[in-house]
């Protein structure tokens, strides 16, 4: 079987052993996200699998990066990675995304022993990013463009145009007819 062959099997039986599971998520058609653990709980984690071209045969790549983990300090989370790896050697050349995520599940309590939750801006400027790429695949050149910093007021300030959903308030962008008729009969005259 080709690794699409695989892939496509595998992203199938994934979406039928996860429906209605709140704790995964399908990013894209290679891409997942699980939640380990409950919403507030302290000692929860969120890995990310996202598959290469050739997996199963080749590893997936493993990250720790989103958001929902930066109270995880970087030893724990490298703690994590590393004995995710060990499994993917294991499971090499077969479909491997629900072991891992079932694998993190059973052993949550050993991987998050050592947890202290740390402050999120320390976590954030230690290690921005922390994944597992594998040596048989090519570091991304993609760079991450920065992040535009506004101030609090102008954070207040988008706020207010906002309707705190970060959508625009119906007619937003709308010529006031008015003003519109008076600035028109100047130029008429």
């Amino acid at each position: 079987m080709s690794a699409n062959e695989d892939q496509e099997m595998e992203l199938e039986a994934l979406r039928s052993i996860y429906e209605g599971d709140e704790s995964f998520r399908e990013l894209s058609p290679v891409s997942f996200q699980y939640r380990i653990g409950e919403n507030g709980d302290p000692k929860a984690f969120l890995i990310e699998i996202s598959w290469t071209e050739t997996y199963p045969q080749t590893p997936p790549v493993i990250s720790m990066n989103a958001f929902f983990n930066n109270t995880i300090s970087p030893a724990v989370k490298q703690s994590i990675l590393a004995k995710l790896q060990e499994a993917v050697e294991a499971n090499l050349g077969t479909a491997m995304t629900y072991t891992l995520f079932e694998y993190a599940k059973d052993n949550k309590e050993q991987f998050m022993e050592n947890h202290r939750p740390v402050n999120s801006a320390v976590s954030t400027s230690i290690s921005n990013i922390i994944s597992v790429e594998t040596p048989n695949t090519a570091p991304s050149t993609k760079k991450r463009d920065k992040k535009e910093q506004l101030s609090k007021a102008q954070k207040r300030k988008l706020a207010d145009k906002t309707d705190h959903k970060g959508e625009l308030p119906r007619g937003w962008n709308w010529v006031d007819v008015v003003k519109l008729s008076k600035t028109g009969s100047k130029d008429d005259e």
